[in-house]
């Protein structure tokens, strides 16, 4: 398998822990990619230019990143990190994973943005994309995630990794002491130790 990747980006990233969690990381060839760049080869199989995108080893492209963790939740021997569907543990997973997802959604906006001269709209749209970030982690500190053994989890943390590595100057652990305490605990294991944005 061939995955379009770039080491920074959060969703790439939560792939790639993915893999690494399941054991079969050693199946996948990592192709960097410049999504903004469009470059040819993504655009093959990825007709939008966004990245992570998996292409199989057939020339099926799988695409994005909650469908690739999906499919790759279905190769090798280890324990799922999808529960089963129709359990009250589905719906709480499923739902952060949505939830990480989405912080992660906000901050990339707000990265990608963030550069530009500052209007009256983009001003709007960065303090949405901000508050977004502020409510969703509110959600997460009253019920932090338990280990790094689902997606839920891993999205999560790879949200907050991107959040320490795009926003730096933004301190979230001393209002969040549960999230802290647990991304510290998850931190050292090797999914997310090995895949640290900008090492």
């Amino acid at each position: 398998m061939k995955l379009h990747y770039t080491a920074n980006s959060p969703f790439a990233r939560k792939v790639m822990v993915c893999a690494i969690a399941r054991g079969i990381e050693d199946r996948i060839e990592t192709i960097g990619s410049n999504p903004h760049a469009s470059p040819e080869e993504l655009l093959k199989s990825n007709p939008l230019s966004k990245i992570p995108c998996l292409v199989l080893e057939d020339g099926t492209a799988v695409f994005d990143s909650p469908v690739i963790c999906e499919y790759l939740d279905s190769v090798g021997e280890a324990n799922g990190l999808f529960p089963s569907s129709g359990t009250p543990r589905w719906v709480r997973i499923s739902v952060m994973h949505a939830l990480a997802d989405g912080i992660a959604d906000a901050l990339v906006a707000r990265r990608m943005h963030g550069g530009a001269p500052l209007d009256e709209a983009r001003s709007a749209f960065l303090a949405r994309q901000k508050a977004a970030v502020a409510r969703g982690m509110a959600v997460l500190e009253a019920d932090p995630p338990k280990g790094l053994s689902d997606i839920g989890a891993i999205a999560v943390a790879c949200a907050l990794g991107y959040l320490d590595f795009r926003f730096a100057d933004e301190p979230w652990r001393e209002a969040h002491p549960n999230l802290a305490a647990w991304f510290a605990e998850v931190s050292p294991l090797a999914p997310l130790a090995r895949t640290v944005p900008g090492a």
